[in-house]
């Protein structure tokens, strides 16, 4: 059974810092792109970071680059988000995602999410 499950989700003051992990099974985690997107209430999903399975290249959205850095431990399966210098505009359902197409997508598998709150 393919599953991709987060946490690390939580509460946290404006400039704080979470990290976020996302845990793979089921499925070859090192020939998979891993991406984490978030989304808020109203808004559209929109993309955070990215990291490759050909070359493990890191990408990045423009809202949160300098402040998020993504890594994998391929012997756990396991992705990591970290977020320094949170912001309220950050508070979102943070869910990470499997492609077999690169780091573009589609996504073939999506976690549930976790929630990331930062007050002001």
């Amino acid at each position: 059974e393919v599953q991709l499950v987060e946490s690390g989700g939580g509460l946290v003051q404006a400039g704080g810092s979470l990290r976020l992990s996302c845990a793979a099974s089921g499925f070859p985690f090192d020939d998979y792109a891993i991406g984490w997107f978030r989304q808020a209430p109203g808004e559209e999903r929109e993309g955070v970071s990215f990291i490759s399975s050909s070359d493990g290249s890191t990408y990045y959205g423009d809202s949160v680059k300098g402040r998020f850095i993504v890594s994998s431990d391929n012997a756990k399966n396991t992705e990591y988000l970290q977020m320094n210098s949170l912001k309220p505009e950050d508070t979102a359902v943070y869910s990470c995602a499997a492609s077999s197409f690169g780091v573009q997508g589609p996504y073939d598998y999506w976690g549930q999410g976790t929630q990331v709150t930062v007050s002001s």
